[in-house]
């Protein structure tokens, strides 16, 4: 982390410091939340900030997805190797959402680590010591987490629009895909989060994000449709969160004749949950990493 960096995070400690005061002794919950979601946004802000100072970071990050869908998702179109469960839709079209998901998870499960930089700063010591509540805290990171992911979702859109993918351009249909993709993002930098504040080095959260990826991206839908599992298979998939970031990117995403909303609600309503448990419990280990 570099000088500047480290005098901004003084800068923005002092910021969240001082918006705190106005509501130490607020007591109505409209003020509780108006606080919350305020050092939410402030955290969220300051995290996205750095990525002002680096910005080969999000070019390499892109290599990996373009790879997958310029040769694996053009090699397997052609051959017809695994079927998409409908004639209308090419397998390279149900791939694009899935390589979507995998960059979002690619990006999020490592994210534990920042925190243990963090740490050494003495920078978490300084949050713990402040007022802003916990929750805050590890939300605030969790949608840092989908903003680094959002040019991943531009990098897929032209990816796709460059091979003949037909993507659906509807405004509300483009906000859902940010949502998901920033809801994704968010709960598995969450889940980072807690295993970072269980282990707290960052060569064993690397190590355990190494472990996790590949079967939580090949256990879902995003490469080949779950009919096609073994029933085994089927059961890990339809627990993995991975599945329902791309159930509802597939949705939204291609240029179908009609958007299943029950379905799309049905898979935003259980990633809601599954983020909203995380955050709970990353907000209750948090103060673990220091200890």
């Amino acid at each position: 982390m570099t000088l500047h960096e480290h005098d901004v995070q003084h800068e923005d400690l002092a910021k969240i410091n001082a918006q705190t005061q106005p509501y130490q002794a607020a007591k109505s919950p409209l003020a509780w939340l108006a606080n919350f979601f305020g050092k939410t946004l402030t955290i969220a802000e300051w995290e996205a900030r750095k990525i002002r100072h680096d910005f080969t970071d999000l070019i390499t990050r892109a290599v990996q997805p373009a790879l997958w869908i310029l040769v694996f998702g053009e090699v397997f179109t052609r051959i017809r190797a695994i079927p998409t469960g409908s004639k209308n839709v090419s397998y390279l079209e149900f791939m694009a959402p899935g390589i979507l998901a995998q960059s979002v998870l690619f990006i999020s499960i490592f994210a534990g680590i920042a925190i243990i930089w963090e740490r050494d700063l003495g920078v978490i010591h300084k949050f713990l010591a402040s007022p802003t509540p916990r929750g805050s805290l590890v939300l605030g990171k969790a949608l840092s987490s989908g903003i680094r992911a959002l040019p991943q979702a531009i990098v897929i859109y032209l990816l796709a629009l460059i091979l003949g993918v037909k993507m659906n351009f509807n405004p509300l249909a483009l906000l859902g895909v940010l949502v998901f993709v920033v809801m994704g993002a968010g709960c598995f930098s969450t889940f980072s989060l807690i295993i970072a504040c269980l282990l707290k080095t960052r060569d064993r959260v690397m190590g355990i994000g190494q472990v996790l990826t590949m079967p939580m991206f090949f256990a879902s839908n995003a490469i080949y449709p779950i009919a096609i599992m073994p029933g085994w298979l089927q059961a890990i998939a339809h627990i993995n969160p991975l599945t329902y970031v791309v159930d509802g990117l597939r949705a939204l995403m291609l240029a179908n004749p009609a958007i299943n909303m029950v379905d799309v609600g049905r898979d935003f309503g259980i990633l809601l949950v599954v983020t909203v448990v995380l955050v709970t419990i990353g907000a209750m280990l948090y103060p673990r990493i220091v200890q």
